[in-house]
């Protein structure tokens, strides 16, 4: 299987990457869509002509970017919707209010390595809010997008993902002693797996997900860490949410996506498989059990099981 290739790379920025895509008549969701990447995977899909709803927590500060996504744009074609995706009855009053066809769905809001902490169900947070609450976004507009018949969702991963696989017996940390790196990597994991397995089940409505890694960006998703990341990327790999938008728009537009899933990005490229961490260099590579498929159908009956339960 060839890796797929693009005109783009680290420097591209989302609008770029979106200049000269007609998204006219169709409809996109970007969760997180209040705060760095999301503001500006948003202002790009607006750009393209595509109806383009903000899901966020803090619908004021959506609101807010919604007026400068129509100033910068020309887009009256913006909406704001309340989704928190810690909360499986905010993800279902989501879903449950849609109506209609969908046919971009950006998976991009996230936390990062948050002190220990569970949700009413007792889901760890960052398990919960990476994946669970966008695997339920995603199963609860199913429908909607198998009626597009050719639609997209893109998750925002990361390279974090190499510090952990899933650990199948212990998603929890009831076992583990608690550690929030550990738990971000889960998490950024369960993304790749879930574009895997959600290609596969779906290939027949026409949709496709893929996974992606936005590169290193200072943005409100550093809350928990001091604002600087893991503090070890260098300057140089550095980039703005213009440019870490660049991936996911690329994802959600390029003609040379159409019908491709179940696959991992960076710098707006396809990323090479790898079996050791940083073997591909800084930020680079997907591990190998990311794209297991047998992991990520396990995966999805994990995440089943945790949804109907309500425990981890």
């Amino acid at each position: 299987m060839n890796l797929i290739e693009t005109p783009y790379g680290f420097s591209s920025t989302a609008a770029e990457v979106a200049e000269g895509a007609d998204l006219t008549g169709r409809r996109a969701v970007v969760t997180g869509a209040s705060s760095g990447l999301g503001v500006e995977t948003a202002r790009a899909l607006a750009s393209t002509g595509a109806e383009v709803t903000l899901s966020v927590r803090d619908v004021t500060a959506g609101e807010r970017v919604a007026r400068d996504i129509a100033a910068t744009t020309g887009s009256s074609a913006l909406r704001v919707t309340p989704l928190d995706l810690s909360d499986p009855d905010s993800v279902a009053a989501f879903t449950a209010a849609w109506d209609g066809p969908l046919h971009v769905l950006v998976a991009n809001a996230g936390v990062m390595a948050t002190p220990e902490q569970y949700t009413a169900q007792g889901w760890e947070l960052q398990f919960a809010t990476n994946h669970l609450g966008h695997f339920a976004l995603a199963t609860g507009l199913h429908d909607a997008l198998a009626a597009d018949g050719a639609a997209r969702i893109v998750l925002v991963s990361s390279s974090g993902h190499q510090l952990s696989p899933v650990v199948f017996d212990d998603v929890g940390f009831a076992f583990r002693a608690y550690d929030p790196w550990l738990a971000y990597g889960q998490s950024k994991t369960a993304n790749v797996l879930f574009a895997v397995e959600a290609t596969r089940r779906w290939a027949g409505d026409g949709i496709t997900a893929n996974a992606l890694m936005p590169g290193a960006i200072f943005t409100n998703l550093q809350r928990h860490t001091g604002g600087r990341g893991s503090g070890t990327i260098p300057p140089e790999l550095m980039k703005t949410p213009e440019q870490g938008a660049a991936t996911s728009v690329l994802l959600a537009t390029s003609p040379l996506l159409e019908g491709i899933g179940g696959r991992y990005f960076a710098d707006c490229n396809e990323s090479e498989t790898i079996d050791r961490r940083g073997a591909a260099g800084p930020l680079q590579g997907v591990a190998r059990y990311a794209l297991d498929p047998e992991g990520a159908e396990r995966l999805w009956t994990l995440s089943e099981t945790l949804l109907a339960k309500g425990i981890a």
